[in-house]
């Protein structure tokens, strides 16, 4: 077989966190190590292989990628300190680049010197959309406490609702729908590489849409749900605790989001009471205190995590493994600051942490598809994809 080298993507690895490639000797360690390793299928020690060779094409279309969970216990075990946890994820970052639409924006989250065009994006539209809303008001003590930051973007008016809906739910709403769209982009062209992947042999058949969701896809998300195989993992058991309370947390924000856009949003057309802070005691605010709390958490966990990992030279430090947690961080503790404030009464500082809230959140819905953050979705057709694979691929007999 005649190999062709993508040197470019074994420049971009190590500039991702793969630059222990070439220490690799495949002495398949890292295979007994990993509890998604088996017989038939040795991972990871495959895909160091084709990293070292530098097959672009066939590590993009390779689900166990995806699968990885960058636990670390193939790299602790490795005893030529090749980090292949570190590799898989380097990877990872290159096929959110590589598959990322709009590529300008894929390219602008690959590097720590971006990071000043990262925050200046968001920043400057929310700064620019607050500028021409009419909302250059800052209320006082006795009436923030009571409208909170419904009166952000301008003062509610049944009239102006438009206005309202224009300067914060569709800035939010553009944002991840460029997010789901790049994503969707993505993953019917990983999907389509994965197939061709697949090698000798047929496609037996190709299920409808509610077969695919029923029988590979909610199987897949009951998994990532559950941590199955991420609890297999045994040397870093802190990235499990840190992980699932981050997961759930999302989980009830996103109940909590979609709740706050129906109440006050579609339902506040008829009644303009409903446009207003939610009573604390009411449970979806109580779900929301608990979520923002798990989060910070679990993030917390996370970054500690990460910290003594590096220092103790089991991880590579990169800006693809910290942004995600700064994103994350930075939503959290804006937004519990915010609703301490309005508690407390501080408006014109509120109204500052409120500003930081809104552009934090828009970075990690418009930067969803191209940093760590798309493992949720790419892992989650990794998954159904295996399943995929096991009953509609049929071997070729003259192979078995």
């Amino acid at each position: 077989m005649n190999v062709q080298p993508d040197l470019e993507f074994i420049k971009a690895m190590k500039v991702a966190g793969g630059d222990t490639l070439k220490q690799c000797y495949q002495c398949a360690t890292c295979s007994v190590a990993c509890p998604l390793s088996s017989d038939g299928d040795p991972f990871p020690r495959r895909e160091m292989i084709l990293a070292q060779w530098g097959m672009k094409d066939k590590l993009l279309a390779d689900p166990n990628v995806f699968l990885c969970h960058q636990c670390g216990d193939c790299t602790e075990m490795c005893p030529r300190g090749a980090k292949p946890g570190d590799v898989l994820g380097a990877i990872r970052a290159y096929a959110y680049e590589h598959y990322g639409w709009p590529s300008g924006l894929a390219k602008l989250c690959t590097s720590v010197k971006n990071l000043p065009m990262l925050i200046g994006i968001p920043a400057v539209t929310v700064f620019v959309l607050w500028l021409i809303s009419g909302g250059m008001h800052i209320p006082s003590g006795e009436q923030f406490a009571h409208v909170g930051f419904t009166q952000f973007f301008g003062h509610w008016d049944f009239r102006l609702l438009a206005k309202n809906v224009l300067f914060i739910d569709v800035i939010m709403l553009s944002a991840l729908g460029i997010a789901v769209y790049s994503l969707y982009q993505a993953i019917s062209t990983m999907w389509g590489k994965m197939e061709e992947n697949l090698g000798v042999g047929e496609l037996n058949y190709r299920p409808s849409a509610t077969l695919f969701i029923k029988d590979f896809l909610w199987p897949s998300l009951k998994e990532i749900v559950g941590h199955g195989r991420f609890r297999e993992c045994t040397v870093n058991q802190d990235r499990v605790r840190g992980h699932l309370p981050l997961m759930l947390a999302f989980i009830g924000l996103f109940i909590v989001t979609c709740y706050s856009l129906f109440t006050q949003d579609v339902i506040g057309i008829f009644i303009p009471s409903m446009h207003g802070p939610i009573s604390m005691w009411n449970p979806v605010k109580l779900l929301a205190n608990v979520s923002a709390v798990a989060m910070l958490v679990g993030i917390g966990i996370l970054w500690m995590n990460r910290a003594q990992m590096e220092a103790a030279g089991k991880a590579t430090n990169t800006f693809y493994d910290w942004f995600l947690i700064w994103m994350i961080a930075g939503v959290g503790i804006t937004g519990l600051a915010a609703e301490l404030l309005r508690l407390v009464g501080i408006p014109s500082l509120g109204y500052v942490v409120y500003y930081l809230h809104l552009v934090s959140v828009m970075m990690l819905f418009l930067y969803l598809p191209y940093t760590k953050f798309a493992h949720i979705v790419y892992r989650t057709f990794a998954m159904a994809f295996e399943r995929y694979r096991e009953s509609a691929y049929v071997k070729d007999p003259l192979n078995d």
